[in-house]
């Protein structure tokens, strides 16, 4: 974004743009795109599409703030959470949007929903023969990838294609990646890199949240992994103020976090915790668990954490699957739910997902934008 800024949006000139933007979507000055464009008319602007927890951030998860006019500039803003490609075609259409600029800071993680707000989009503008334009941002967890790869017949909004949990790659390496090996019409495509960034090394970022429960880079490190605990009926933390940082129920004991502690799991370390939940799973009400503590970024495995904990927790009475199978959507198959049932532990199960992880990681590398 700093980028394009300094050109005083040289590359939108003449165009009806279309902005899919959030509350992540500021300069390092911390001024928001959308405002800066209104600025003065710099850009025509043909409307705001907000994502999950809506253009402003307004939001819980899982919901978004509806169609309005943006209070602050007057603008469209229509509600993209959860369109299909016919609903962003219809709206792209309804807009008169020519070119549709996204930039949004993604965490990292398969079922974060920007990044399939990304492909949604792109597919549709693919099929109006619209010009699609990306405000890269380096990705948190840097540019290695982890995790199973979701099979295609486990798609959801919480991961649409076959990607690793743990992808790896930043949302215009996304972008590039499903515009060659998804999209059957390629669309008109340009991404604005960012400078001097090296996919190796964590960035120090000037962190803006970019969901409710996401208030930190710490919380972003946990998140590909700890985010599994949505599938089951313990609490992931939300309505505490380390939410995937704090995992528990009211069935579990500090004999969670010991056995875990004994596993010696690499970077990671585990809290005996106590927490009451101000909403969602457990509401008031105290549950016993552990905080995950990362010691070493370098080697700690998010994933490998969480199957752990998984594993462990799995010998309680208070542990249990959520029945609506949002785990096989978040794991992308039945695989480790069935797994953990059976009693199977951590060695076995990351086993399962070695080949096809090397796999994804040949297929994304002629897309990667930094070495």
């Amino acid at each position: 974004m700093d980028r394009l800024v300094a050109t005083d949006f040289a590359l939108l000139a003449g165009q009806r743009v279309g902005v899919i933007a959030n509350p992540t979507s500021v300069d390092h000055r911390m001024r928001h795109l959308v405002d800066l464009m209104h600025v003065g008319g710099r850009v025509s602007i043909a409307a705001v599409f907000g994502p999950e927890h809506g253009f402003r951030g307004s939001a819980q998860a899982g919901f978004s703030e509806g169609p309005q006019a943006d209070a602050r500039t007057g603008l469209t803003v229509y509600d993209a959470y959860t369109a299909s490609e016919a609903d962003w075609a219809r709206m792209f259409a309804e807009s008169g949007t020519q070119t549709v600029v996204f930039d949004i800071q993604d965490v990292g993680a398969r079922f974060y929903t920007y990044i399939w707000t990304l492909y949604d989009s792109m597919c549709a503008a693919a099929g109006l023969g619209l010009r699609y334009v990306v405000l890269d941002r380096p990705n948190p967890l840097g540019g290695n990838a982890f995790g199973p790869v979701l099979q295609r017949q486990f798609g959801s909004f919480v991961g649409r294609r076959e990607i690793a949990q743990q992808h790896g790659m930043t949302v215009g390496e996304l972008a590039r990646f499903y515009n060659a090996r998804f999209l059957s019409t390629p669309v008109e495509l340009e991404v604005v890199p960012c400078a001097g960034w090296r996919r190796e090394a964590l960035p120090d970022l000037p962190w803006v949240m970019p969901s409710p429960n996401m208030p930190t880079m710490q919380t972003a490190l946990v998140y590909p992994g700890t985010g599994m605990f949505e599938g089951t009926m313990l609490s992931e933390g939300r309505g505490t103020t380390r939410p995937f940082e704090l995992i528990g129920a009211p069935g579990l004991d500090h004999r969670w976090a010991d056995r875990l502690n004994a596993r010696n799991l690499p970077g990671v370390v585990f809290r005996e915790a106590y927490f009451r939940p101000t909403f969602q799973k457990f509401a008031d009400e105290l549950c016993a668990g552990a905080e995950v503590r990362v010691l070493d970024v370098s080697t700690f495995d998010s994933i490998g954490t969480a199957v752990a904990m998984l594993v462990e927790a799995s010998r309680y009475e208070a542990f249990r699957w959520r029945e609506d199978g949002w785990i096989d959507k978040l794991t992308g198959s039945s695989r480790l739910r069935t797994m953990v049932d059976q009693g199977a532990d951590l060695p076995e199960i990351a086993a399962t997902w070695r080949v096809e992880l090397a796999e994804f990681d040949d297929q994304r590398r002629p897309y990667l934008l930094y070495r």
